[in-house]
């Protein structure tokens, strides 16, 4: 079994940027936080001297983001902006002989891929396809572009998709009907088009659908990118990541790759026909002999351990690297020569780079503090994207062996430097079982020893998520620490990151161990840290963590002065008749609750306990949410004002389970932290 020293994950490396506290300067805020700029998706050029990335800023005025392309060299030096259009630029990828970048961007009217010249020369369309490319991949040859575009699947070509929506927009009826789930998905109503990888010459030429035939979206809906594709080391074929399984597909995780002939002269041929749970993440050792990939093993989980697995091309049987070490893999990519594969993993309330050696599967740690978003190899140098509790995302240059870290990027210095932080601490305790649970506290900005202040106790979703190391633009505890807040986190049982035995222990349980180590946690945190005033602490969560304010609110009813419940559950039953992806509440309710068993559903409904609310309570909700439909939020509101708890309700019409739009992000935190100060702030 896979070990390594707890001293290293609490270790700052010194390499790492940390915001120094800075008394006197007014406290972190949302409008702060809406302003940052946001590095994404940094590419390493082909001679390893140059990086390009993504950068959004804020447009408050036009209520957005806007994203341009970036470059920098490898060693910080050179940074230069490379586009400056208004519609946006983005999804870089590097020609193969570095003389130019491809990238995606609606600027022509529609989104299609451009080319920029490293050199003399503008911007030139590549791309002039009638449907709006959804993402893409550059073949290693630099000829072709596998592109996503959204088609009726029983169109003959991309001028039937174009004809029929226009069709449509003349029918004056408004009725649609369907035959089978999805109905909608996420935030988005189905229209009967699917999301189909096509290979399209650089050159210009027809679209070929190399996924045609199948009833499935490539990419996968709503999160899947262009990370669940690639083309062969020969550049002859793709392979992709889909799910095909008809009326199922609602309670279906049945991913499988398939390879598919660049021409389309033969169909995809399914590659894992096999395994009936979750794999993606198709990627080609570097001298191509190798296709690896992540796979679940429980179909109907999608928060089971993602392993990685390696296979000869093409027909060979597949292995497992590293079987012992207990975490999923998040992302991943390979040194020149295949021996070390670098992986990404949530890990004990960070996400951290390890080296694997592919062959023997040992595992080394490369970095410890902080969530790593992306890495890649720019010759004998690691490039990461990184951030922290105390800093947004920034480059950084280290060895291989994770020493000599050299930060590249300080894109938003300036900004931070005039604002104060509140400072981080991990701490861990006995929870459930006195099995050790790991927490944060973040002071509060401009903190002052021997002072008491009072808590934000933030409780994450997912359920089987974290509230890592990293700093969040919807729920990041420096909002509430620059408001004269300290927050409390809990990674309780069912977290990420701490192994897969322990995120499976929520499953059937979400009111009992998670609740036992909220309880012990925030008392451990109490006891532990004397600054806390345990007399004045408010509990905000969302999705799951809504769902516990819910819980809490019939079960720990006397331990909060108020709550918020951002889109949270309340009913179980309708709950499930209402939400689109089946498998989940399937899954962590023990089957299909209400028609299996309905006792084992309600044991942890929170509807039952509505008789025991008293705490005041802040409800928030999206209409666009179709994961937790917003009758889920109004029934919590109206159950609150018929037992005359002191409540307001906040409703977004044009957002979904998240609040994504900038004015509206400031709304949100002004009426969060004005509910928490009318209750949590006075004696």
């Amino acid at each position: 079994m896979y070990r390594y020293s707890l001293a290293l994950l609490l270790f700052s490396l010194p390499w790492i940027a940390l915001a120094a506290a800075r008394a006197d300067h007014p406290g972190f805020n949302v409008h702060d936080l809406v302003n940052l700029k946001r590095i994404s998706s940094p590419q390493i050029s082909p001679d390893g001297k140059d990086i390009v990335f993504v950068l959004r800023t804020t447009d408050l005025e036009a209520n957005r983001g806007r994203t341009d392309l970036w470059r920098v060299g490898v060693d910080g030096a050179g940074l230069q902006r490379l586009t400056s259009h208004e519609a946006g630029d983005s999804n870089p990828r590097w020609a193969p002989d570095g003389k130019g970048i491809f990238f995606l961007s609606s600027r022509s009217g529609s989104s299609q891929v451009w080319r920029l010249p490293m050199g003399p020369g503008e911007a030139e369309q590549v791309t002039h396809l009638p449907l709006d490319v959804g993402g893409f991949e550059l073949s290693p040859d630099g000829k072709n572009l596998a592109v996503a575009l959204e088609v009726f699947v029983d169109c003959a070509d991309l001028a039937c998709t174009n004809k029929r929506l226009k069709e449509r927009e003349a029918v004056t009826t408004t009725g649609v009907a369907y035959d089978q789930l999805f109905f909608r998905h996420w935030d988005t109503w189905k229209d009967g088009r699917r999301s189909h990888l096509f290979v399209v010459p650089v050159a210009g030429g027809t679209p070929v659908d190399v996924s045609k035939g199948l009833d499935g979206d490539v990419p996968s809906k709503p999160f899947g990118g262009t990370e669940e594709m690639t083309f062969t080391p020969d550049s002859k074929g793709v392979v992709f990541a889909a799910r095909t399984s008809g009326r199922e597909e609602a309670w279906s995780t049945d991913f499988d790759l398939y390879h598919s002939p660049i021409d389309g002269s033969s169909k995809p041929r399914n590659l894992t026909p096999d395994n009936g749970a979750w794999i993606t993440l198709p990627q080609f050792s570097p001298d191509g002999k190798t296709l690896y990939f992540a796979a679940m093993t429980r179909p109907g989980f999608e928060a089971d351990r993602f392993r990685l697995m390696a296979r000869a091309w093409p027909d060979g049987k597949a292995r497992v690297i590293a079987e012992d070490w207990d975490r999923s893999v998040a992302d991943y990519f390979f040194s020149p020569d295949g021996k070390t594969a670098y992986i990404t993993v949530q890990d004990t309330g960070n996400k951290r780079l390890f080296a694997v050696d592919t062959k023997s599967g040992k595992v080394k740690p490369l970095t410890s503090e902080g969530t790593v978003r992306s890495a890649s190899l720019a010759g004998e140098r690691l490039i990461v994207a990184l951030d922290h509790l105390r800093s947004p995302v920034d480059l950084y240059s280290i060895a291989l062996d994770g020493t000599d870290g050299r930060q590249l990027t300080e894109i938003n210095g300036e900004a931070m430097a005039k604002v104060a932080l509140g400072e981080p601490e991990q701490f861990s305790f006995p929870g459930w079982n006195d099995e050790t649970v790991y927490g944060w506290v973040v002071k509060p900005a401009n903190f002052e020893a021997g002072k008491k202040y009072p808590v934000a106790f933030l409780i994450h979703g997912g359920p089987q998520g974290s509230f890592s190391n990293n700093f969040h633009y919807r729920w990041n505890p420096q909002t509430y620490a620059g408001a004269g807040y300290a927050a409390v986190m809990i990674d309780f049982h069912g977290s990420t990151g701490y192994g897969q035995a322990f995120t499976d222990s929520i499953s059937g349980d979400w009111g009992g161990k998670p609740l036992e180590d909220l309880q012990k946690g925030l008392a451990a945190a109490v006891e532990r840290y004397d600054f806390l005033d345990g007399d004045r602490v408010s509990a905000l969560g969302a999705s799951y963590g809504g769902y516990m304010i819910n819980w809490i609110a019939g079960n720990w009813p006397d331990r909060f002065r108020s709550l918020v419940n951002h889109d949270g559950l309340f009913d179980h039953r309708m709950m499930y008749y209402t939400t689109e992806e089946l498998w989940f509440p399937e899954w962590e309710h023990g089957g299909g609750p209400y028609h299996r068993d309905p006792a084992f559903a309600e044991a942890h409904n929170p509807a039952n306990f509505v008789n025991n609310w008293k705490t005041p309570m802040l409800v928030v909700h999206g209409a666009l949410d179709y994961r937790v439909p917003e009758t889920q939020g109004f029934a919590t509101f109206t159950a609150l004002q018929r037992l005359g708890i002191p409540s307001r309700m906040l409703y977004y019409p044009d957002e979904n389970h998240w609040v994504l739009k900038p004015q509206n992000s400031i709304q949100w935190h002004e009426e969060v932290l004005a509910w928490l100060d009318r209750w949590t702030k006075k004696d």
